[in-house]
């Protein structure tokens, strides 16, 4: 299981793991794989700062990688704007009263009143900002490529890009913008997500951008037997997510409501919506998602509104002991995350069901 990226990025096994646990992240790269820190909680640079810190001194000197969201275009935003200005008022009664009829109590007094700051462009710099005077290896953008100018800001650095891409089309503008390596995900995968089902879209993605660009398979990869699918299909690694939201390091301090929810949920449990962010997401299919099918929901607002309509009460709902009001970005994978185990177990069958996988296929291949 050693390939060209491993020797890019210095790890021993080609298993890149997004994750917005810092603890999780630390974990991976210490197995021998890339963790990777999703920055977008991140509303205080100080608190970025101070996590990517104890990263730098909680990894044993491995490698690891840092996740914003970055639009190319740079979005109408900043002081002269008042965002909160721009949500109309149905939409916030909306959430009001579908919080009151799910039975969501509010938060102390003082929490959970801003929203996640790390969807605004300004923000995501500043994130860059702040991971560049640490010691990540890999900035992946989960919205595509990100202008041109962070692209080389990234590599003055050292520090190589990473893009999501959901269609062949995709990856050659990531490519042509600059980015170093491709992340193919398929339809399966948790949180922003395209319309082509990883099978498809791997392959299509690793002939468009040629052997001299990385592709990593994203979406329904969870075990080392799906790795080696993804692999025989071109990919020389595999991006993965939802399969450490179950690892036992991972906690932020939320009620027990998601856990239990993500244990119990089968691979048909979730969504594809708009309702968590504005843009298309593969969310865990709750009261919540469906309270925004019902025909009195109103359509979801453009990124990053929805984001701010929603922050609160998501902190809400994720703060509970309830998993039927969760809301929780998840990939179809989640029918396989059925108990809580440490990374360093999760990391050990990956490598042990590919080499299985590997063999088998050997074996079939040379009858």
């Amino acid at each position: 299981m050693h390939t060209d990226i491993c020797e890019l990025f210095g790890i021993e096994y080609p298993i890149f793991a997004f994750t917005p646990s810092e603890k999780v992240a630390a974990a991976v790269s210490r197995a021998g794989g890339l963790g990777v820190l999703g920055c977008v909680r991140f509303n205080d640079t100080e608190d970025l700062d101070r996590t990517l810190t104890w990263l730098d001194e909680n990894t044993d000197g491995k490698p690891y990688g840092v996740d914003v969201v970055m639009p190319m275009k740079v979005p109408t935003e900043g002081k002269a704007v008042d965002l909160d200005a721009l949500i109309p008022a149905e939409h916030k009664a909306f959430v009001d009263r579908t919080l009151t009829q799910l039975g969501v109590p509010p938060l102390p007094e003082g929490e959970g009143r801003e929203g996640v700051l790390g969807w605004l462009h300004s923000v995501a710099r500043s994130h860059v900002d702040v991971a560049l005077g640490h010691r990540p290896v890999l900035i992946a953008n989960a919205l595509g490529s990100p202008p041109v100018d962070v692209i080389e800001k990234a590599h003055e650095h050292g520090v190589k890009v990473a893009a999501l891409a959901g269609t062949a089309k995709h990856a050659l503008n990531h490519v042509a913008n600059g980015v170093d390596i491709i992340v193919a995900q398929g339809y399966e995968a948790g949180g922003h997500t395209g319309e082509i089902a990883g099978m498809v879209l791997t392959p299509e993605v690793v002939d468009a951008v040629g052997p001299d660009v990385p592709v990593l398979g994203a979406g329904g990869i969870g075990s080392g037997r799906q790795m080696a699918a993804s692999m025989a299909l071109g990919a020389q690694g595999v991006w993965t997510g939802s399969m450490w939201l179950t690892a036992a390091e991972y906690d932020l301090s939320t009620g027990t409501g998601i856990r239990e929810a993500l244990l119990r949920a089968g691979s048909s449990d979730t969504v594809r919506s708009r309702v968590y962010t504005g843009k298309p997401a593969r969310l865990l299919k709750t009261r919540w998602t469906e309270a925004w099918n019902a025909e009195d929901a109103p359509a979801p607002l453009p990124m990053p509104l929805q984001n701010l309509l929603v922050a609160d009460a998501h902190n809400r709902m994720n703060s509970g002991d309830n998993p039927d009001t969760i809301s929780m970005p998840v990939g179809q994978i989640v029918g396989r995350m059925n108990a809580v185990e440490p990374v360093a177990d999760l990391m050990a069958r990956m490598v042990a069901e590919f080499q299985e996988a590997t063999e088998r296929l050997g074996k079939i291949a040379g009858a």
